[in-house]
């Protein structure tokens, strides 16, 4: 058994759980202000006159305003001239206040009162004549939109959104860094406490205090543990299972640090491999390095994709989308959002730039036996790419020294 795997006491394992000793700093004003200067370029550049950001992740980004989407509207507005403004419910204002990390006009709604009436005034006090809106907005706050802007354009913000978020600034990669390096510890603390019949329940809920103990903003932003023939399933199967000699290991988990997330994933065996575990573990392998080795800026996003599916086809497997084979695109964005543009996957020809940060699993799945997943997240360099976490050195050994 490989000294990475088992072995670990929980005694010992919550030994080495401790506030994260030298936290990355947070956003400050300036880079919000940088935001929301760059929202208002890439508006001109769209042609809208306004951006309308409702509650998610997007808002935090713009305004530091944390807040979870509901049927009441909470929402940041960009014009192209004029502070922001703050559309809330009266009785929600304090709080949001507090949360707040820009200047802007708040515009206050009663219960009884529609907020897109709110919306329709603004637009009409700045003369705006068309609307980006953002694409996380529900449908619902579009047709509410479309029934009190009948004469205003309404379009999508993607582009607005997409080209402000998707290059992280230093700060926002020093959270990133954080996060991900407190998640490597959990998986490193979680393999050592394997011991056979240990339940995956038991693995979700040590994640879940460790993530905590090290100072993540909550538990597991989300946690998937699978053993044996559950993982030649991407995300799992329902259940509990209990841990046996031979079995593949999967977990991917993640945790986010002032809003910026993790995303890692880590596959090995409890006891010892078989040939047949050996190859398929070396073959991923082979395919994340081969996707984090196409990367560069001005690369297609489809290409860093096409150089891990070139490995696997080469040794059999797939083609395309068949199993055995990668079932799913090779990567994903990742930042205030777990998943986020850019996607590396084939048909997205959006060109790679420095600051974009994305996963590099390129999972493969022998249906019905088992699955290896190896999930670390790089950035984009002028050079090329950086890890944020040093991937997987062998099957036996899961974590580098």
């Amino acid at each position: 058994m490989s000294s990475q795997i088992g072995g670990l006491s929980a005694a010992a394992a919550a030994a080495q759980l401790a506030p994260w000793p030298d936290p990355a700093a947070p956003i400050v004003a300036p880079e919000y202000e940088e935001r929301l200067e760059r929202a208002r370029r890439l508006m001109r550049a769209a042609g809208a006159d306004a951006l309308l950001i409702t509650a998610g992740a997007s808002l935090r980004y713009f305004s530091g305003i944390s807040w979870g989407p509901s049927e009441r509207l909470v929402a940041l507005l960009v014009t192209a001239r004029g502070e922001p403004i703050v559309i809330c419910p009266a009785f929600e204002a304090a709080s949001l206040e507090h949360l707040l990390a820009i200047t802007a006009e708040p515009r206050l709604w009663e219960e009884h009162e529609s907020p897109y009436a709110l919306v329709a005034a603004a637009l009409d006090e700045r003369g705006c004549a068309s609307l980006a809106l953002d694409p996380a907005a529900s449908y619902a706050v579009f047709e509410a939109l479309r029934a009190s802007l009948p004469d205003a354009a309404i379009v999508s913000g993607t582009p607005i959104v997409d080209g402000c978020r998707m290059c992280k600034s230093p700060a926002e990669l020093a959270l990133m860094r954080q996060a991900t390096a407190m998640t490597l510890k959990a998986q490193r603390l979680a393999a050592g406490l394997l011991h056979e019949g240990i339940t995956t329940t038991e693995l979700k809920w040590f994640f879940d205090r460790a993530h905590r103990a090290l100072g993540a903003d909550s538990g597991s932003t989300f946690c998937i543990v699978q053993f044996g023939a559950a993982t030649s399933h991407p995300h799992g199967l329902p259940g509990e299972q209990r841990l046996r000699s031979g079995d593949v290991v999967l977990i991917d988990t993640g945790c986010s640090v002032q809003g910026y997330n993790s995303d890692i994933t880590r596959t090995y065996v409890y006891g010892p491999a078989n040939a047949e575990q050996i190859r398929i573990w070396n073959l991923e392998k082979a395919a994340q390095q081969a996707a984090f080795d196409a990367v560069r800026p001005g690369a297609t996003c489809e290409s860093v994709d096409a150089a891990a599916r070139r490995v696997l086809e080469a040794a059999g497997l797939g083609p395309g989308y068949q199993t055995p084979g990668l079932p799913h695109r090779t990567g994903h964005g990742c930042g205030l959002s777990v998943h986020e543009s850019p996607y590396l996957v084939r048909a997205e020809r959006r060109l790679l730039e420095p600051g974009m940060c994305c996963s590099d699993e390129p999972m493969i799945v022998i249906p019905d036996r088992f699955g290896v997943r190896l999930e670390d997240h790089f950035y984009v360099t002028p050079e090329g790419a950086a890890w944020f976490t040093s991937p997987s050195p062998a099957i036996d050994e899961p974590f580098a020294p």
